[in-house]
């Protein structure tokens, strides 16, 4: 069988092969691979009578929901662009997406305050509620556009970790070559079933829905995870086989639960990406969950979510790695004037690959720096060892250069959360008028642990460098961070220079 060449196609062929298997669970809804498709045909459908034309931008604000899934996958049929929008945005927020992206269109529930306001200052654009999709009459999808690989299907907004969020344009083949990748090393199959907390809007998320949906498997929705118990207790009553999150997440599920008091036989595996996660933590999840499998990944959104994964059997082995390429990705290490470096030896890591966007929406400047002969810049310093596994060492903007010195903050972060009693932690340069910059670090502690600054001092002395250790301490309750639960850094940053 020849290779899908477009979203909706990936999510047919499951439909063929699996029509009656269940799809998505929202709640107490529970819907079939078949009627997930008759609902995505008849938005489509009603989107194309609403004038959605080939290649039009359009909105997509609502949190993860069967209505989300329907829309999102509507769009796509009918030969739209589809552009989600975080679905915690303000009014302000949801013009300047509506602005940059020039969509015509924007579907969401109307009565959302920020939707109403929107209305008001766009009148130009095309409001169109999802209940309406969802109840659109039955249609056949016989005289759908033909799609092609080559062909946008998606602008997302990188989730802003170091200022204001990029619209990443990514084609029908980048996603069907990153969802098909990932599936593979998952080893993904119809039985498979996730609880899934991260949002749809986004890579990790996004890569998630796809994934499942494309073989067969099911998306259990939940968007609550201010009490973690719950979720296991649905992981629990669901059967589930996998579970994805950022460090954040398995933070709070070590330090707010007792994961030993669920029973999940069914769980296999469970994935982690969205930036560095302490070894510890790892270590953590591993002896409470023995039987499951643990897959660190790495990726931006602009290689559509994926680029390396270490295969848990090489986790003890390559501890500190994010792994080899992912199927159909190249991964070179460069210096500053893009000449590949030598194994071992410490540079900016670029990659080339099916999923590497097609560029940034409206950007052409910002396209021409980050898209480089078919590479792409990811702005990460880090090395490939002996084997060819990716090692990170921070971000190129994250730095903190200290008179001679350049220090990566997660070797700073990753001993400071060897300290019992610290849940967190989070390093930063400040100004320093004699050094350039000086260390602070941000500390979320264990609530009760009794951490105190003295014991973070004395930790530090034992096992950094002394231009490593931290001039300032400052413990938190909470850091600010994105919707995918990234930190934040350039908002600690402007809190300080402020």
């Amino acid at each position: 069988m020849s290779r899908p060449q477009s979203v909706p196609e990936l999510l047919l062929r499951a439909v063929g092969r699996h029509p009656e298997a269940e799809a998505l669970v929202e709640g107490r809804q529970r819907w079939c691979y078949r009627t997930l498709w008759e609902k995505v045909a008849a938005a489509a459908k009603l989107l194309e009578a609403y004038g959605l034309g080939a290649g039009e931008r359009v909105l997509l604000f609502k949190e993860n929901s069967l209505a989300y899934v329907v829309a999102y996958y509507a769009v796509l049929l009918a030969g739209g662009v589809v552009v989600p929008v975080n679905a915690q945005a303000k009014a302000r927020e949801l013009l300047t997406a509506l602005s940059h992206s020039e969509a015509n269109f924007l579907v969401a529930d109307l009565e959302h305050s920020a939707v109403t306001f929107a209305q008001a200052a766009a009148p130009q654009v095309r409001f169109i509620d999802c209940g309406q999709l969802l109840e659109a009459p039955p249609a056949s999808t016989d005289d759908f556009p033909k799609l092609t690989a080559n062909q946008s299907a998606a602008i997302v907004y990188t989730s802003g970790t170091t200022g204001r969020p990029k619209g990443v344009l990514l084609s029908h083949g980048n996603l069907v070559s990153n969802t098909l990748a990932v599936a593979g090393y998952l080893r993904l199959t119809a039985a498979d079933r996730i609880v899934n907390l991260l949002p749809f809007q986004f890579a990790y998320g996004n890569s998630v829905l796809h994934t499942h949906l494309a073989v067969g498997g099911c998306v259990v929705i939940e968007n609550n995870f201010v009490y973690p118990h719950r979720v296991l207790a649905l992981m629990e009553a669901e059967g589930a086989t996998g579970f994805a999150g950022v460090p954040a997440t398995y933070s709070l599920l070590l330090t707010r639960t007792r994961l030993e008091t669920f029973s999940l036989p069914a769980l296999r595996y469970l994935t982690q990406a969205g930036g560095p996660m302490p070894t510890p933590h790892i270590q953590q999840l591993r002896q409470h969950l023995p039987h499951a499998a643990f897959y660190v990944m790495y990726g931006q959104t602009e290689a559509t979510a994926r680029l390396c994964y270490l295969p848990p059997e090489r986790l003890d082995e390559k501890l500190g790695s994010v792994g080899r390429p992912i199927e159909g990705v190249e991964i070179s290490i460069r210096d500053d004037n893009g000449e590949p470096l030598l194994l071992g030896e410490r540079g900016e890591v670029w990659a080339r690959g099916a999923g590497i966007m097609q560029g940034y929406w409206r950007d052409p400047v910002g396209t021409g720096a980050t898209l480089v002969d078919g590479w792409l810049r990811t702005g990460d310093l880090g090395y490939l060892d002996a084997d060819g596994f990716l090692y990170l060492e921070g971000r190129v903007s994250e730095m903190i250069k200290s008179g001679a010195y350049r220090i990566a903050p997660q070797e700073i972060e990753e001993v400071l959360i060897e300290l019992e009693g610290v849940a967190e932690a989070t390093a930063i340069g400040v100004p320093d008028p004699i050094l350039g910059q000086t260390i602070k670090v941000f500390i979320i502690p264990v609530p009760g642990a009794g951490v105190d600054e003295r014991k973070i001092r004395a930790h530090c002395r034992r096992h950094l460098a002394p231009y490593k250790q931290p001039k300032w301490v400052q413990f938190a309750a909470e850091l600010p961070r994105t919707r995918t639960g990234k930190v934040q850094r350039h908002r600690l940053r402007m809190d300080v220079t402020d």
